[in-house]
């Protein structure tokens, strides 16, 4: 769920890789670019594939999937944004097949005949129109509470109980557990690949199951899964490895993660580089192929004493293409909640040129775009046209709607 100046850093993965053929055509390809953002549309290897461009649009939960399937709406809502010129889709967080893996009414699920044969024409209409897609993969851990859909019954699970008014609202996984989940992320990437998805992604962010073990708040555990940095990330590890023996070598396996948590945007689960560096290093190692980085403003220092931002350190602490994301194309930065509080929000036209300069510098290798996709769903054609002025801003009322 939603939603950069390093001093140095390792050349692009991609760099010393042959010229890569051609992409396929999207909305956005046919027209001259504008010089200022030139970076920002040039191919990318995916996998077996080409991007188009390095556009991708963040995943954005919309709650619109009754009964967790996506419906032709959804389908129509895909199809538009490939149609609007972005690269790469990332679905919205769709759950995997664990009682407690959902926290929210009419959000996708990715198991189950029905949700899974909904995903598939989700597929083929981003594909029909020269697109790529990768699913997210969800548990919602901690976040979920009993009295959520499908089965109320169920509480949140998580790395360490939470009690409240003597009621367990969330409980300690069990290795059972942990095996348990570990096992459907790795079902749920195999079906992605079955049915035509271009690669998958896994939610590892803002406070989440596979967050909740990474952070020492939320993760008070004493055995191997708790304690030391390299234990609270030894449940992201295994799930890498379990996904990767799961799918093909070239079915790329994006993992997302960020520093801050849905109700405390001071939160760290790294106080300084090195210590991201040992949590990083062990995901790469086990598979990961891109590093998607969850930020509330991409282009903010990361930590006390370097210029360089989350997105820059990733990469050069792993040497993998990295994902970089926060309030692209807006000028108000995202803050949980601010929906209910304004009616607009501004675009920011320079930020744009600003970003685009950021990644030909190799801070990072693709940009996500979230809520002015929701606003507009061709900006990325308008930002390639020079035409930012005629974008359409992002406002409460997008919220409730899914195709424009």
């Amino acid at each position: 769920m939603d939603t950069v100046t390093p001093s140095s850093g390792p050349a692009s993965a991609t760099a010393s890789a042959p010229t890569p053929p051609a992409p396929p055509a999207t909305g956005a390809t046919a027209q001259s670019v504008n010089p200022a953002v030139a970076p920002l549309f040039q191919p990318f290897p995916f996998g077996r594939h080409v991007l188009a461009n390095r556009l991708v649009m963040a995943p954005m939960t919309r709650n619109k999937s009754p009964g967790g399937v996506p419906t032709d709406e959804v389908v129509a809502y895909y199809r538009r944004r490939v149609q609007g010129g972005v690269g790469l889709l990332i679905t919205e967080g769709t759950t995997i097949n664990h009682p407690a893996a959902n926290g929210y009414p009419q959000v996708p699920a990715f198991h189950g005949e029905a949700a899974l044969a909904g995903w598939r024409r989700v597929v083929e209409a981003v594909h029909a129109e020269g697109g790529r897609i990768i699913p997210q993969l969800w548990h919602v851990g901690i976040a979920r509470r009993p009295g959520v859909e499908p089965d109320p019954s169920v509480p949140g699970y998580g790395p360490s109980a939470i009690v409240t008014d003597g009621v367990e609202v969330v409980r300690a996984m069990t290795q059972a557990d942990i095996d348990a989940v570990v096992a459907a992320f790795a079902q749920a990437a195999a079906d992605a690949e079955r049915i035509g998805f271009d690669g998958a992604e896994l939610h590892g962010a803002h406070g989440y199951l596979i967050d909740d073990f990474l952070w020492e708040k939320t993760n008070q555990r004493t055995d191997a899964y708790g304690g030391s940095l390299e234990n609270r990330t030894r449940f992201a590890v295994e799930i890498v490895r379990a996904v990767r023996a799961a799918v093909s070598p070239d079915f790329p396996i994006v993992f997302r993660f960020s520093q801050w948590k849905g109700g405390d945007y001071g939160a760290k689960i790294a106080q300084t580089p090195e210590e991201l560096g040992r949590i990083l290093t062990p995901l790469a190692e086990a598979g990961v192929d891109i590093f998607h980085v969850s930020t509330r403003r991409y282009w903010e220092p990361a930590f006390d004493g370097s210029p360089d931002t989350l997105a820059a350190w990733t990469k050069r602490l792993t040497g993998k293409p990295v994902i970089a994301v926060g309030s692209v194309g807006l000028a108000d930065a995202f803050k949980v909640g601010m929906f209910a509080n304004r009616d607009a929000f501004e675009v920011k036209p320079t930020d744009v040129d600003q970003a685009a300069q950021a990644l030909a510098r190799g801070d990072f290798d693709l940009l996500g775009v979230g809520r002015v996709l929701l606003s507009d769903p061709d900006w990325a054609i308008k930002v390639r046209e020079g035409r930012v002025d005629e974008v359409i801003p992002f406002d409460r009322g997008s919220l409730d709607r899914l195709v424009m």
